[in-house]
This record gives C-alpha cells, sequence and structure tokens, in this order.
C-alpha cells in the first residue's frame, strides 16, 4: 500500500445535516441541504450560499429576455401546441404528446 491510500483510508467522511439559512436579498429563510453541502465540499467551495434559490434564479435571469410563445394547432390529434418558434404554414407542427410518440416511433 502507498502512504496516500493508507491516510485515505484513515480520514473520516463528513457527516452533513440539512442547515437553514436566511437569504440575504430577500430575507427568507432557505435550506441548505446537506446533499447540496456535500456538493460543496467536492468542489471545494468554501463559503455557504447567500441567496435561496429564488433569487439565484432571478438574478441569474434578469437580462434575459421573456420568452415569447406561439400557438399553433397539432396536425396530428388536433390540439393545441405551444411553441418557441414562429410556424411555417409549410411545415407539420405536433403537440408534445405527439412529436414524442413520433421521435419514439423512429
Amino acid at each position: 500500500m502507498y502512504e496516500d491510500e493508507i491516510m485515505d483510508a484513515n480520514v473520516e467522511t463528513p457527516v452533513y445535516e440539512d442547515e437553514t439559512l436566511v437569504c440575504k436579498e430577500c430575507g427568507n429563510e432557505f435550506v441548505f441541504t446537506a446533499g447540496e453541502q456535500a456538493f460543496y465540499a467536492e468542489k471545494g467551495f468554501q463559503n455557504k450560499p447567500k441567496t435561496c434559490k429564488a433569487c439565484r434564479d432571478a438574478k441569474k435571469n434578469a437580462g434575459k429576455p421573456e420568452r415569447q410563445y406561439f400557438e399553433a394547432t397539432c396536425t396530428n390529434c388536433g390540439a393545441i401546441a405551444k411553441l418557441t418558434f414562429q410556424p411555417s404554414a409549410d411545415r407539420p407542427v405536433y403537440c408534445s404528446a405527439c412529436f414524442e410518440a413520433r421521435r419514439r416511433d423512429r
């Protein structure tokens, strides 16, 4: 056995417990879960999160324009399909269920 392997075998794995933190943006409490703590430790992060997920997501999406959706009738079943692109008249449009069914059948 190498010395590194012996040292690794003697290192205890830390036990993490859920911890309640307060968001510095909105002041609401949020849970820093044991799984998140293990992830932070694995990545070498030293500091705990300072903001809740909702505030992090809001900050991340602040500069992005709101997504525009278009509606069209599904060629296969006639249901309303919500699309992120402007459909063209010369191509068929499928709702999510019909699109997935067609994709599985290929």
